[in-house]
């Protein structure tokens, strides 16, 4: 940017946005502070690799002199400071500026940096881009994937075992790059926008991989890559126009199957990293009515490891595939009367004979140790609580490490337990910090990275001494945020259990406004997401919690409640309640917990106001069409409307096959419900949603046109799920919302509703 332009930028930026400028009293918030570029945003660190066993990480730190960024070494023991790679060397040749560092890897020896750059999204995530790799000890600085690779083409790149090779994907083909004589194999030739090798379709990524698109998997020797191939040929598209880029509409063409119909078909393939032909695992049944939603290296060269679900989830079979011959065996089938959960945590033990896997059959989510054949499951972890995540296995010390938070469903703990499922498990995180706390621990289990937050108190990160938890350095403390938000007028937060129909806890937590006084009379807005994607019922910093203070200043009580369904962790049978009637037993337990609340004499019964997002938004429309006595307002953002317009992985896996279940998909539809509507609706959507189509709210429409029902409509051309694109896009949708509730919640209620509304919650 030269200096007239920087100063015609900076004069546009003080006329067009004045207001945020002028904040004059630090203890109120409004959108534009909490949506800001900077005042209310976290410290930033890492991304942090451990080098080694664990003696030293790596971290992104601003360069000292210039722009870009170094990437800085710390000794844990002492503290001491190096930086291994300077921002002025990662300036290629012909250019002036630093490469902008988005993500790093190690070679295994550290003589050598990957650099991920240029980046661009696939569906969610940004995934593809250029990757350079840098060799410390020559300075050489070389750009990967030939003269003839496209701008932010390659995906996934990782050294080989050895270090002298590196693997990617580019345009969905496989290739190998050999980093001494620059040689380049490709392991695969027929990638297509519809045949994918290395990594995903839309659905895959977003339902089944957690939005981790690698599909492939050098073996540990490094002669073999291990890869899904995908093809898609036979899944539909679904088109997304875009209007307002071009005086002629663009169509965007997203490969998406919906409920019902036909999937990506699923293989498993191992080549040699040096080329040649390709051994098929040799999987029986259509591999477009299964899925194979893991796949790794079974502690050796030798053999894979697969999960294959069948199409409605109930079914996890665990495979072993000789990739010499693609011959598999099945060693361990998991089953449930609902779903099974893919297992992400499985961990070769004892040089490959044993292995981890992680089960609710008991009604928890347990570790459990199996011998390779698949026989002798021996629980490692026991008891009425769930495992919220494993985070590594100490095998020499012989220790399970894990999250968890057996007396408090709202926050989480790391635990360790003996492997020989032998005593007590022990809590590591120290008891008088309540909260939540997550770990990168190092790769001997002495030290790790430990990140802590509470609700309204905003993160801290540490090294820390393993296993006692002890500070040995503070790395972030956000001291900076911590001041403002401690600066801001806060009201009360308490924490209740409210019981759902059948009994069980459903965790909550309340936010009061600022000079709460329980004589007065209080509008109460309820959040949720409620589906079995998420919580919100955390003890932690972050989500929205800053945009509901600012309505608690401004007079509103914030309610959240986690309903049956959300997974919480308090068992299976809570989580798997919904099986088969996603919507149907979530908006009750919602209702429930909403006249619980409404006999408090300080809350106004005819000012109940529901808000959320995406499963949220589904969940709000069905509170105000299917509870019009209880709720005067809704804000549905990005809802689903019916669930066979949804993708058919997530949906089938929770609600079964809808020519099986076709009454409960109906009976969970906000449309079913739509001549029940009596209170204010405001509906949001991106026209530009890959996700939750822009046609749920279309359809929605037309049902709200026919039954005559009045709402308020906005439409943001392009933006994606999470409407987040384009310049003063967020600040836009928040203060839209805010308005809203003031002009529909704030006000008295109209005549005769509070009665009415009062009676119900009797």
């Amino acid at each position: 940017m030269t200096r007239y332009a920087a100063q015609i930028a900076l004069a546009v930026l003080l006329v067009a946005a004045p207001a945020a400028a002028q904040v004059t009293d630090p203890s109120l918030l409004t959108v534009r502070r909490i949506y800001g570029p900077t005042e209310f945003k976290p410290q930033p660190f890492g991304p942090a690799r451990w080098l080694g066993d664990g003696s030293a990480y790596t971290t992104l730190e601003p360069a000292a002199a210039g722009p870009g960024l170094d990437i800085v070494r710390y000794d844990v023991g002492r503290g001491n400071r190096e930086v291994l790679v300077s921002a002025r060397q990662l300036v290629p040749r012909g250019d002036t500026l630093p490469l902008a560092v988005e993500d790093y890897g190690w070679s295994p020896d550290g003589g050598q940096l990957l650099v991920f750059t240029n980046t661009k999204p696939v569906w969610r995530l940004n995934t593809r881009g250029d990757y350079w790799v840098l060799n410390r000890a020559t300075g050489q600085l070389r750009k990967l994937g030939g003269s003839d690779a496209k701008p932010s083409t390659l995906m996934f790149a990782k050294f080989a075992p050895d270090g002298r090779r590196v693997g990617y994907v580019r345009e969905n083909n496989l290739y190998v790059e050999d980093l001494t004589g620059g040689g380049i194999t490709a392991l695969t030739t027929d990638g297509s926008r519809t045949l994918i090798n290395g990594t995903f379709d839309w659905v895959y990524e977003e339902e089944l991989m957690n939005y981790h698109a690698d599909g492939w998997r050098w073996s540990p020797d490094g002669r073999r890559i291990a890869f899904w191939q995908l093809n898609a040929d036979q899944v539909e598209d679904f088109f997304l126009i875009n209007n307002t880029d071009s005086v002629y509409p663009r169509v965007i063409p997203v490969q998406y199957p919906k409920v019902g119909e036909t999937n990506s078909a699923a293989r498993g393939g191992i080549v040699g990293a040096a080329g040649g032909p390709i051994r098929w695992l040799e999987i029986e049944g259509d591999p477009r009515n299964h899925y194979i939603p893991r796949m790794d290296w079974a502690a050796s060269s030798n053999e894979v490891i697969l999960q294959r679900l069948n199409r409605v989830q109930n079914t996890n079979q665990v495979i072993l595939g000789d990739a010499a011959t693609g011959k598999v065996r099945t060693i361990h089938t998991e089953r449930d009367s609902t779903w099974t959960d893919v297992v992400d945590d499985v961990v070769w033990l004892d040089q490959g004979k044993r292995f981890t896997w992680v089960s609710d059959r008991d009604g928890w989510r347990h570790v459990y140790v199996m011998s390779r054949g698949g026989k002798a499951a021996r629980p490692v972890t026991r008891g009425a609580f769930d495992i919220i995540d494993v985070l590594g296995i100490d095998a020499g010390g012989g220790w399970l490490y894990y999250i968890a938070s057996p007396d408090n469903p709202r926050q989480r703990y790391l635990f360790r337990s003996r492997l020989n499922g032998k005593g007590e498990p022990e809590r590591i995180s120290p008891a008088r910090e309540s909260g939540t706390h997550a770990y990168d621990i190092a790769p001997d289990y002495r030290h790790a990275i430990e990140t802590y937050s509470s609700l309204g108190n905003p993160p801290l990160v540490r090294l820390v001494r393993l296993p006692g938890n002890q500070p040995i350095r503070t790395l972030v403390d956000n001291a900076a945020l911590r001041s403002r938000v401690g600066a801001l007028r806060r009201g009360a937060i308490e924490w209740f259990t409210v019981k759902a129909e059948d009994g069980a806890p459903m965790p909550g937590l309340l936010m009061k406004p600022v000079d709460f006084d329980s004589t007065r009379k209080y509008p109460l807005l309820f959040f949720l997401y409620g589906g079995p994607g998420d919580t919100e019922v955390d003890d932690v910093w972050g989500n929205y919690y800053l945009w509901h203070t600012m309505l608690t200043q401004k007079g509103y009580i914030v309610a959240i409640v986690d309903n049956r369904g959300t997974p919480a962790a308090l068992g299976r049978a809570f989580r798997k309640a919904i099986y088969g009637q996603m919507g149907v037993l979530e908006t009750r337990d919602q209702a429930t917990a909403a006249r619980a609340l409404i006999q408090r004499p300080y809350v106004d019964a005819g000012r109940v106001g529901i808000w959320g997002w995406s499963y949220g938004g589904f969940m709000s429309l069905n509170a105000l069409f299917q509870h019009p006595e209880i709720y005067r307002t809704a804000i549905a953002v990005s809802p689903v409307t019916h669930w066979a317009l949804y993708d058919n992985v997530y949906t089938e896996r929770f609600n079964g096959l809808i020519t099986e279940n076709r009454a409960g998909y109906d009976r969970g539809s906000p449309l079913s419900y739509v001549k029940g509507k009596r209170g204010d609706l405001l509906l949001v959507h991106g026209s530009g949603d890959d996700n939750v189509h822009y046609q749920n709210s279309q359809i929605l429409i037309n049902a709200l046109v026919a039954a005559n029902q009045q709402f308020e409509l906005m439409e943001y051309p392009n933006r994606t799920h999470c409407i987040c694109q384009g310049q003063g896009t967020t600040v836009h949708l928040f203060e839209l919302m805010t308005r809203f509730l003031d002009r529909t919640l704030m006000g008295p209620a109209p005549r005769g509703a509070a009665a009415e509304r009062a009676a119900a919650g009797q």
